[in-house]
């Protein structure tokens, strides 16, 4: 078996085709979910970038594999301290080192490994080739490298490529030279000019105000699809339009890959998967072109998946899965043996003819702790968030959205559905005791960035940051900041989820 995995970063499965968008942004992703499976329901255990990606390459929740953070503390996977072999756990045990165990050939086309300093992501792989440009490249300088790999080893038998696109992610940076397709088309119609204008008064990072992070800091001159504040409907449009532009550069270049494969006679034969490491917020919660929350619209994942010969019943497809359990399957699929320490739970048996395997969960627990520090409890048409630190954007300490009926999150139910709320946050509880009891440190990671300074890009000067509040018109956020004084490292007790954890000190 040949098996492409195309890894666009930041895609919304909401603005592909064959989720539903009108925008032309996805024909040839398309037109592989035609031949193939949608997965209506799959989620990132832990976002964004790294903890995302870690937890794919482990098979583990972030609780258990320790990368939650993009820097400080809790960045890197827990070491392994005397238990220690010639070769880490994690590297025995990798997505990659499991397949190259069942005897394929691997390889990676990324920068995410240097992008991040996490070479653990490349555990594994029998070749990883990086551009050398830090995730700022275009699809078309990634294709190519992709290209040059498929012309050379695709009539070989037995290979797994990974090849990441970051075209979606910000700032967006589609050549303008590229004929997207996408015209006068319309932009979603939700984020109505009543909803930017009280966007406007929203404070944090990544808010209409401040599009590049904090502050009004010209760092994205150079890319002229890329708003950095939304103060009009056209900047607005501006927006849907540059993130559709990447969305589209991809698909378009996800196309030269399978041209290569037909031409070499083997496309019939590979299976191709399109998935994602985490989505992003256009505009939801008051977040503009990021993905700094355990939110629906950060969280929920694309997965397309064209096996030959094999068919995926709608109820598995339909299910509740982490994209580990994905993973977990494809890689049961290949003829590989998953390991018990994986949190994935592979639905591969079911698919031949057994009564053994996951057939989708009833809730999903999704972490972050890279800007807020938050977990979401998705089950049924809800989901539940907890917020522990809300990185300066005025969350409540736990809301609740039916995203089935509201899946762009404007309307907070929590008060009206208190049993869904006390549901969620038992089921949440108890799957922190769960994983804390299996953890090799009994340390909750996202207690540990909260205790050694918060997640990393919410680290601002907040007296400087409270100023800005006040001379932009939202001096009510800085008089409310300004009490609570966060971030000061809060003391935070390990028991709160589980008592037979002792704490970190």
């Amino acid at each position: 078996m040949r098996f492409v995995y195309i890894d666009v970063d930041t895609l919304r499965p909401d603005h592909l085709g064959c989720y539903g968008y009108p925008r032309p942004t996805s024909p040839t992703i398309d037109a592989l979910a035609a031949e193939g499976t949608v997965f209506d329901h799959v989620y990132a255990s832990d976002t964004p970038c790294l903890p995302s990606r870690t937890a794919l390459s482990t098979g583990q929740f972030g609780i258990r594999n320790g990368a939650v953070n993009h820097g400080g503390v809790r960045t890197d996977p827990f070491p392994e301290g005397a238990a220690r072999r010639f070769q880490t756990a994690a590297a025995r045990h990798s997505w990659m080192s499991i397949l190259r165990d069942a005897g394929y050939w691997t390889a990676s086309i990324s920068t995410f490994a240097e992008r991040h300093s996490a070479y653990h992501f490349d555990a594994g792989f029998n070749e990883c080739h990086n551009l050398g440009t830090k995730g700022l490249e275009t699809a078309d300088l990634v294709s190519a490298a992709a290209r040059d790999w498929l012309t050379r080893n695709g009539r070989r038998d037995s290979w797994f490529l990974h090849v990441h696109f970051w075209d979606p992610h910000t700032p967006y940076r589609t050549p303008t030279t590229f004929d997207d397709g996408l015209g006068g088309t319309p932009v979603p119609v939700w984020l109505s000019e009543e909803v930017r204008a009280e966007h406007w008064g929203l404070p944090g990072p990544h808010s209409a105000q401040e599009v590049a992070g904090f502050g009004a800091r010209p760092v994205w001159d150079g890319w002229p699809r890329q708003p950095q504040e939304i103060g009009d409907m056209g900047a607005v449009r501006s927006m849907f339009d540059g993130y559709d532009a990447g969305v589209r550069f991809a698909d378009h270049h996800i196309g030269t890959l399978l041209d290569v494969l037909d031409t070499l006679g083997v496309l019939p034969e590979t299976a191709v998967m399109v998935s994602a490491d985490h989505g992003e917020n256009l505009g939801e919660l008051g977040i503009y072109c990021d993905h700094q929350t355990a939110d629906f619209c950060t969280t929920h994942l694309p997965m397309v998946l064209r096996w030959p010969g094999l068919v995926i019943p709608a109820a598995l497809a339909g299910g509740l899965h982490y994209q580990i359990d994905v993973m977990a399957t494809v890689l049961e699929l290949l003829g590989a043996v998953v390991p018990a320490r994986w949190d994935g739970r592979s639905f591969a048996p079911l698919l031949s003819g057994s009564e053994a395997g996951h057939r989708g969960r009833d809730h999903l627990v999704l972490s972050h702790a890279a800007w807020t520090a938050q977990r979401a409890v998705r089950l049924g048409a809800w989901i539940c968030i907890r917020s522990y630190f809300d990185a300066y954007h005025g969350f409540p300490a736990v809301s609740l959205y039916d995203v089935e009926a509201d899946p762009h999150e404007q309307r907070d139910v929590a008060d009206e559905h208190p049993e869904v709320v006390a549901r969620a946050l038992a089921l949440l509880e108890e799957w922190g005791a769960e994983a804390l009891h299996r953890s090799p440190t009994g340390i909750d990671p996202l207690w540990a960035v909260l205790a050694g300074g918060g997640p990393w890009h919410s680290r601002v000067d907040l007296d400087w940051y409270l100023d800005r509040l006040r001379e932009t018109g939202r001096g009510n956020w800085a008089d409310a900041f300004e009490k609570t004084r966060r971030f000061e490292p809060p003391v935070l007790d390990q028991t709160v989820l589980n008592p037979s954890v002792p704490s970190e000190s």
